[in-house]
């Protein structure tokens, strides 16, 4: 009798543990680096000039976890805005210039602070809303993302109003130095975006059905 309780028991810890390692499924880990890039907009026509930053410094909360919300929230990023790269280095100088440094603060500093996910597709990529916490010119404001997942890419973009962050006098310092070239008009909207790549790790078990 006692034999028969104790293979019970073992027997009982070994299904414990295999369905517990089941849950777990994948880990995600971000790889590389995570790259911030933006869109400005000039004339009446609202015509779009891109660039990325290429000074960006990401310290992750996590190196890896179960979900994007273990492994982005609470991630941070601090941008030099001095290594402003549009390929075009006379715009390039005017941008650092005449716009960014025109603010109180050389860096802008982002902080992801929640994620939602859409309702899942079949065959579709992930997709949702990342908050991003943003501080530029000693103003902070959160901002909505959207972000899609696709062939282990995360991709965010989203929207801001540089009037937003107290900045109407850089604003108007660009527009001034750039006034033939933006026609007159220089928008205070801009695009913002960011993608990082994350790949699943030890995918040794299959997950459990949902």
């Amino acid at each position: 009798m006692k034999n028969i309780v104790i293979s019970a028991l073992v027997l009982f810890f070994a299904v414990s543990s295999a369905n517990a390692s089941q849950k777990s499924g994948c880990e995600l880990a971000q790889v590389g680096a995570v790259e911030v890039s933006w869109t400005g907009y000039k004339t009446q026509k609202k015509v779009g000039v891109g660039g990325v930053f290429d000074s960006v410094v990401y310290t992750p909360v996590a190196k890896s976890g179960e979900n994007f919300r273990s492994i982005l929230v609470g991630s941070s990023v601090v941008i030099d805005t001095s290594s402003v790269n549009s390929k075009h280095e006379d715009r390039d100088g005017k941008l650092a210039k005449f716009f960014f440094g025109m603010m109180s603060e050389k860096n802008v500093n982002a902080k992801i602070v929640d994620i939602k996910a859409d309702k899942r597709v079949k065959d579709a990529p992930r997709t949702g809303v990342v908050s991003v916490e943003i501080e530029m010119n000693g103003v902070k404001k959160t901002v909505p993302m959207t972000y899609s997942f696709s062939d282990d890419i995360f991709e965010a973009k989203g929207t801001i109003d540089i009037l937003d962050f107290s900045a109407g006098d850089a604003l108007s310092s660009i527009n001034k130095a750039c006034f033939d070239l933006h026609e007159g008009k220089t928008w205070s909207e801009a695009g913002i975006a960011f993608k990082t790549k994350i790949e699943a790790i030890l995918c040794n078990v299959k997950p459990l059905k949902e």
